[in-house]
């Protein structure tokens, strides 16, 4: 989908209340079109990994749609929200024509899964900047807004540049989208870039880190770990590059890394507690386009 998302018709009431809060899952995955670290495509292996975190929101990276037979051609977003009964949003980064008159376009971009409405949802192309050939990748961030019942989420999922130049760039860009945004604001993804990363501080200076305060050792993410049966090879988790922040929020409970080898990342899951007004508060209403 694309546009701009729609204005609110009123503001808040103000009253007296009394907040209590709301425990939301998130996740984050960057699932490698279904690609496990044995280098077989097995969706049902992906959502297995979902269904058995309890995520309730789920930001998906590396997403076919139609792409190649290397996924089966299958529209990667639509089969997960159906083996895992959610509602989905997907924003294509690369668009490609068929291979053959009639049939879909070949995309590959970033998904949503969520176990609530979502209202709305576009796709940001990121401005391009002069990149190396073995990153020409284009880059996005597809922002969804999600209906928690009482209240909306904005909800920025992105995978950023490799390179350094772009990478800056990209974060420019997504800082100011989702700072701009009227609801609570939570950005997820594949970030190409450690904590240390002079961008990746910038970002964790305005949106809080889910894992901060939470052990290097325990929050890295890339490559999952690995033992190859045949006993030829193993990898071992060396760097965190998928992260979870948010602002606008209560607090955070638990965070963790889940060890999955259904891709070459392992998902990050945090709870995120969501303020509730316990009052006749009304939240700004979405315009009907």
């Amino acid at each position: 989908m694309t546009g701009k998302p729609a204005l609110p018709q009123a503001g808040c009431m103000a009253v007296e209340e009394t907040k209590s809060v709301r425990p939301i899952s998130v996740m984050s995955y960057n699932i490698a079109h279904g690609c496990g670290m044995d280098g077989k495509v097995d969706l049902g292996r992906i959502a297995g990994v979902i269904r058995s975190s309890g995520a309730d929101i789920v930001a998906l990276q590396e997403v076919d749609s139609h792409y190649s037979g290397r996924s089966g051609f299958e529209d990667q977003a639509k089969v997960l929200a159906g083996m895992l009964g959610m509602s989905y949003s997907y924003g294509p980064n690369l668009i490609e024509p068929p291979l053959f008159p009639g049939q879909p376009a070949r995309k590959y971009g970033n998904a949503v899964l969520s176990r609530f409405p979502i209202k709305y949802a576009v796709n940001h192309a990121y401005r391009e900047v002069e990149k190396p050939p073995e990153d020409a990748e284009p880059r996005g961030v597809l922002e969804t807004i999600i209906d928690l019942g009482g209240m909306y989420l904005s909800l920025f999922n992105t995978h950023l540049s490799l390179h350094e130049d772009g990478l800056r760039s990209n974060i420019s860009e997504l800082v100011e989208l989702a700072g701009n945004s009227m609801f609570p604001a939570v950005i997820t993804g594949d970030f190409n870039a450690v904590p240390e990363h002079p961008e990746i501080q910038q970002i964790r200076s305005l949106f809080r880190d889910s894992f901060d305060g939470i052990e290097p050792e325990d929050s890295l993410t890339f490559p999952s770990r690995y033992t190859d049966p045949s006993a030829a090879g193993m990898s071992e988790p060396a760097a965190r590059i998928d992260y979870i922040f948010s602002r606008g929020i209560e607090d955070i409970g638990e965070v963790r890394v889940i060890s999955a080898d259904a891709s070459d990342h392992m998902p990050i899951i945090a709870k995120l507690l969501f303020p509730v007004a316990e009052a006749d508060k009304r939240q700004p209403e979405l315009a009907s386009n």
